[in-house]
């Protein structure tokens, strides 16, 4: 884990094309409390519409949500929705100009009717797909072949992302894979359901989840199966497809890896999830292992960010690009449990910056925190009262000799952060060197600064600065009696 949060600290941007089928999905809101009269139907009245990406569209967004730089190519209709779906990938930061227009087939369209019946919640009621299934015509494919030579040049990896829709043929799959092999570019894969893998031989990685490796490879078991099983289908599809790297995905028990070079499977466990929608996890990972790739993790690394990404994805409902921030700081959270909660300067901001999109409030509070006692437990609960996620900064030892002389600390800062981040009301340690944590304050900016009622607010450092950025100051009453000075000395005398 922590070679993995390392190279995440060092995330560069990187550039991807995306082929496969490119699709916009349509949802209606609305009321649906009565039947209709003429049939024993429910009537949605529809209060409000969204239009979002879809299919291989979600995945490009994906990768920009990872950083990437993405070129989409596929094929869409000489029809209304072809354009929304072009503005709408344009305005989020990816390359639409490649995708063909076909004015012979529709742009693939899913509309979802979601109603709110009796108050409830919204509940998926039905959905019209308006669509072709046929392979794309010769020329067309000619078309995106060309395309995908222009841009193969300027990229850093090739994800395939085929739903069945007739975009990924076997031609246009082989030859993809062929040139991208040629030019050194790796291919990821996300399959379709399909009983044939053949066209995608010689990919760099395949992502199948475990229903879809059965069907391909004729091996089915069932939803019981164990870790052995999964471990016999990425061996047949590594075989039979002569691929570098397979990860079948296992749905809440997480995933299992198998490269080339290593006959032993890894089996990367996942988080168990309050809420649990797998719409969009499988193009989550696709996209998540090719952003570490590009970002020279191995394979395990890159397993293990992907597939807390998709752990991410299943949390919501629907589909929602999960912003590189918050799988760091997921990462850093699992981390933690395992750990402490003891970060760098720079993980922390990951973290705060983290809780920020996620609406939660930060609260920042400091101290030295040498012998832990009651009342520096009742200070930091108060403190965490205020707000959702609490950050405590530690002045380090050569700061903490500075202000209270030798022989102090009692105990060292790495002992002293691991008590401090044990306590549930902490969400994060931090150390500081300075006199003051004047500069981290000014760099966090949290939405509550706290200290002990020993202070007037003007005395409190690092408060004009929060109160500019639209942040207050809380001074908390301190237990009387308890202060780690008092208590050092009650040791002494007995």
């Amino acid at each position: 884990m922590d070679t993995l949060l390392a190279k995440l600290a060092e995330w560069r941007r990187f550039r991807a094309l995306v082929i496969g089928d490119f699709m916009l999905d349509q949802f209606h809101y609305g009321a649906a409390d009565r039947l209709s009269a003429d049939a024993p139907v429910p009537v949605l009245r529809v209060t409000r519409q969204e239009d979002s990406p879809g299919g291989a569209a979600n995945l490009c967004l994906d990768l920009v949500a990872l950083r990437g730089s993405v070129v989409a190519l596929g094929v869409v209709g000489q029809d209304a929705e072809a354009n929304l779906l072009r503005t709408t990938l344009n305005q989020q930061g990816v390359d639409a100009g490649a995708l063909v227009t076909d004015p012979n087939r529709p742009t693939t369209v899913k509309r979802n009717l979601i109603g709110l019946a009796q108050g409830r919640h919204a509940q998926k009621m039905f959905r019209v797909d308006f669509e072709s299934r046929e392979p794309v015509a010769p020329g067309i494919a000619e078309r995106l072949l060309r395309s995908f030579d222009d841009a193969l040049k300027n990229v850093d990896v090739v994800c395939i992302e085929d739903y069945n829709k007739g975009v990924c043929t076997h031609e246009v799959c082989r030859a993809v894979i062929d040139r991208a092999r040629a030019a050194g570019k790796p291919v990821f894969v996300d399959p379709a359901p399909a009983t044939d893998y053949t066209k995608y031989t010689g990919a760099t990685a395949i992502t199948p989840n475990r229903t879809e490796a059965e069907r391909a490879t004729g091996m089915t078991i069932g939803d019981d199966a164990g870790p052995a099983h999964a471990a016999r289908l990425a061996r047949r599809v590594l075989d039979d497809l002569e691929l570098e790297t397979v990860v079948v995905t296992l749905d809440r028990q997480g995933a299992l890896l198998l490269t080339r070079d290593d006959p032993n499977p890894i089996s990367v466990p996942t988080v168990a999830r309050d809420v649990y929608d797998v719409t969009g996890a499988g193009d989550m990972m696709l996209a998540a292992l090719a952003a570490a790739r590009c970002n020279h993790l191995d394979w395990e690394s890159s397993v293990r960010f992907a597939n807390a990404a998709a752990g991410l994805e299943v949390e919501v409902f629907g589909v929602v690009p999960i912003p590189l921030e918050k799988v760091h700081a997921e990462l850093l959270t699992l981390s933690a449990r395992q750990g402490g909660k003891h970060f760098t300067e720079d993980e922390l901001m990951v973290q705060v910056n983290a809780a920020r999109q996620a609406g939660r409030r930060v609260v920042f509070t400091n101290g030295c925190f040498d012998v832990l006692h009651a009342g520096h437990v009742t200070l930091l609960e108060k403190a965490a009262h205020f707000g959702d996620f609490l950050v405590v900064a530690l002045n380090d030892d050569a700061s903490v000799r500075a202000l209270k002389g030798e022989g102090r600390p009692v105990n060292d800062q790495e002992r002293r952060a691991r008590v401090v981040g044990a306590l549930n009301s902490v969400n994060a340690v931090v150390l500081f060197s300075e006199e003051t944590p004047q500069r981290l304050i000014e760099r966090v900016l949290p939405d509550v600064l706290v200290k002990g009622s020993d202070y007037a607010e003007g005395q409190v450092v690092g408060g004009e600065a929060v109160k500019r950025a639209g942040g207050r100051v809380e001074l908390v009453d301190l237990v009387e009696g308890l202060s780690t000075t008092s208590t050092l000395e009650r040791i002494r005398r007995n």
